[in-house]
């Protein structure tokens, strides 16, 4: 059984007992965080419409945070002495789902 769960304006195809890196949840570490699915596929069973989601539950447990690439960006105007420099860097959870449950 797997799910397709959204979070962060994105979404992410999981099962039981992976670990995946999300946008941050704002959540301290070893907390449990109960996600939005937007399908659930269990065999042949597909439940996929509002009223069948609405009484499954995707449960996750925050285990730590991460670091994403550095991101350096240089911007340049010619003849004009213009230029600026920037960088970034994304911060992640990481969670473990512990369940799926279809209700």
């Amino acid at each position: 059984m797997y799910a397709v769960i959204r979070t962060g304006g994105k979404q992410y195809r999981v099962e039981e007992g992976e670990s995946l890196n999300v946008e941050l949840l704002g959540d301290d570490v070893g907390s449990s965080v109960d996600l939005t699915p937007v399908m659930v596929v269990d065999g042949d069973a597909v439940l996929a419409t509002p009223d069948q989601l609405s009484k499954v539950s995707v449960t996750a447990e925050v285990t730590g945070t991460a670091k994403g690439d550095k991101i350096n960006g240089f911007t340049y105007k010619n003849k004009t002495n213009q230029r600026r420099r920037w960088g970034h860097r994304q911060q992640y959870n990481t969670i473990t789902i512990t369940t799926i449950s279809k209700g």
